[in-house]
């Protein structure tokens, strides 16, 4: 898993969310709205300002945050932690992880 923090914003030097999505292979959508959720409950609507994003990329995972360290603590106690344990149901990440790369197979 690779994380990175800050550039999600909304400004001119605000570009990792480009970077991200310029290697993901799969992008996951929902980690983007759960964040959002989460940052709702604790700075209210400041979150819509957010492009925290998550996706796929030659079997890794990639998540870009925002530089908030209280937004880094949020999405990894919140989302990340959770779906890091294999134990998480009813499906984590950890359980799906040996399949990311099921497509290269096929070829």
């Amino acid at each position: 898993m690779i994380l990175t923090t800050g550039g999600t914003g909304l400004t001119g030097r605000d570009v990792t969310v480009e970077a991200h999505r310029d290697v993901y292979e799969k992008e996951i959508e929902a980690f983007a709205t759960v964040f959002t959720l989460v940052s709702m409950q604790k700075i209210g609507t400041s979150a819509v300002q957010s492009r925290a994003t998550g996706g796929v990329a030659q079997g890794t995972y990639l998540f870009a945050l925002p530089g908030s360290p209280g937004a880094c603590r949020d999405a990894w106690d919140e989302i990340l932690k959770l779906q890091l344990d294999y134990r998480h149901k009813p499906c984590n990440f950890v359980e799906i992880f040996p399949r990311l790369e099921e497509h290269k197979r096929r070829k």
